[in-house]
């Protein structure tokens, strides 16, 4: 019978190679055979839920690379990583990167100079062990079982999605249907301009992206226009929101953001001084603008004022079109998107695609260091946190609090807490993303919303299946190898168990009837 734990022999039979490496001032080696390559220790995304060992997931020439500590995997006390430490790739089904202290040599070994694990002793777990290599010079070598030590780590991941279509089984987010009343809301996308807050219809919105350090000026362009900046290997026109309302234009700014917009004949970047939020408004508190005020000016572009916070918060809401009606701006425009104009689209090929094409659209959100993002069509809006939440006594450990959102009860977790990364002191930065979980209205606290962003469906895969909970929680990755980042795709119907969200839905019944 074979031993499948045994070595691998080289070619000739005569001798057996291994990749060694010290951690701790021990030598341990790794069969030949099983190494693809190594490489120096590269950034990593932390992933939560995951195993203690995870260190994180890292690009590896675009494949998504789970990147794990030897250290903690054999029980040996955490060290910082320096020039000399290495990752050693292996195949384990799917690359995975073992973090040493560094790699030593290749040898190869005479058959004879190996002791079976069960004759030695050791200082690592002998689930672990195949055998030790012994030196002439008296010094040993401990060979370490790569499957062991997988299965060891990730051992709750048996559930797997093979056979699937990653992005059909993780959905779009997972979430529930909108409300029934969907069709009586009009969903915006806020942002401000000197300190007023104005909004567009966000079926208008394609993404929204950090305004880069500079853009490229057009020679001759249009006073609204600043010029080009790329997207993704396509040239966008850029225009100043500052210009199009007459108002002095200063120099980009960190918190900038360009809402890319549709116009007829293509797309253009429209310069935001800051984004603030997603909103989903009734209708009843959206009135038209007033035809005294529309006959004047650049209040045209405004085609109607929501009226929020009982009518203490006016948010204008304007119409691309008017924005751009000078047929002078929109050939301009035309012109500048990628030289030339851009071509036309039949009806049919914009039904088929519904605008995105073969492109997913996701709101963007940090957590500690680390970029998460759910569909765009799981979020019903952004707002943000309250300067307090009001307190519910003797409820769940998972309930933040709550916040009255427009006459409604909305409950608030902390996503931070869920996702098991440590809390972290209220800012101004943090929002409230409202998903729909279990047909209840749920608001999740993160650290700051980043953008809105078009994701080709290239870019996306499943995630590596490294803990049962991650691989729920985190189905997915979006890996963006050309912009060197990498977003953790959020399955929004997995956020919160099922006792949970029915334990959601009693704490809401509970104070709407504490408030009658």
């Amino acid at each position: 019978m074979i031993d499948e734990r045994a070595p691998d022999r080289s070619a000739d039979g005569d001798s057996a190679d291994f990749v060694t490496f010290d951690m701790a001032g021990e030598r341990y080696a790794f069969p030949m055979s099983r190494v693809q390559e190594i490489i120096r220790m590269p950034g990593v995304v932390k992933v939560p839920l995951g195993p203690p060992s995870l260190e994180g997931l890292a690009n590896l020439r675009g494949r998504v690379l789970p990147v794990v500590s030897l250290r903690r995997c054999c029980d040996l006390t955490q060290t910082a990583h320096d020039e000399t430490t290495r990752v050693v790739v292996v195949d384990g089904g799917v690359p995975l990167g073992f973090v040493v202290d560094r790699v030593a040599s290749v040898i190869s070994v005479d058959p004879e100079a190996v002791e079976p694990a069960e004759s030695v002793q050791a200082t690592v777990s002998s689930e672990v062990l195949v055998g030790v290599i012994k030196g002439d010079d008296g010094a040993m070598t401990s060979i370490l079982d790569v499957d062991e030590l997988i299965g060891a780590q990730f051992a709750g991941t048996a559930t797997t999605r093979a056979g699937l279509d990653p992005v059909a089984a993780a959905g779009p987010g997972g979430a529930e249907p909108a409300d029934e009343d969907g069709d009586d809301t009009l969903e915006l996308v806020s942002f401000a301009v000197e300190g007023q807050e104005y909004a567009l219809p966000i079926d208008q919105v394609q993404e929204i992206v950090q305004a880069p350090e500079s853009v490229s000026h057009v020679p001759n362009a249009a006073s609204r226009v600043l010029g080009v900046m790329d997207l993704r290997g396509r040239l966008l026109p850029v225009v100043s929101m500052r210009r199009v309302f007459g108002l002095p234009v200063a120099d980009l700014e960190p918190q900038n953001r360009i809402v890319v917009v549709s116009l007829d004949g293509g797309v253009v970047g429209v310069v935001m001084d800051t984004v603030r939020e997603v909103l989903r408004v009734p209708h009843e508190l959206v009135a038209p603008l007033p035809s005294v005020v529309a006959a004047g000016g650049r209040a045209t572009e405004v085609e109607s004022v929501c009226r929020l916070d009982g009518g203490k918060r006016l948010v204008s809401v304007l119409s691309v079109n008017r924005m751009f009606d000078s047929p002078e701006v929109r050939q301009e425009l035309r012109e500048r998107q990628d030289g030339e104009p851009a071509p036309e689209q039949t009806e049919e090929q914009g039904m088929a695609d519904d605008g995105r094409g073969d492109e997913e659209l996701f709101v963007v959100f940090r957590l500690d260091e680390e970029e998460y993002a759910v569909d765009v069509d799981a979020v019903q809006e952004i707002i943000r946190v309250p300067e307090t939440l009001i307190h519910v006594p003797k409820t769940y450990a998972f309930v933040e609090g709550l916040v009255n959102l427009r006459g409604t009860v909305l409950p608030v977790v902390d996503l931070r807490t869920r996702l098991g990364v440590p809390k972290a002191a209220r800012d101004e930065r943090q929002r409230i993303i409202v998903l729909i979980l279990g047909g209840v209205r749920t608001g999740f606290i993160v650290d700051s919303v980043a953008e809105v962003a078009r994701v080709s469906r290239g870019a996306l895969e499943p995630a590596p299946e490294l803990s049962a909970e991650q691989a729920k929680v985190v189905s997915r990755v979006a890996n963006l190898h050309q912009q060197q980042r990498m977003l953790l795709l959020v399955q929004v119907d997995q956020l919160l168990g099922a006792e949970d969200t029915a334990a959601l839905g009693d704490v809401v019944a509970d104070q709407a009837l504490t408030a009658v």
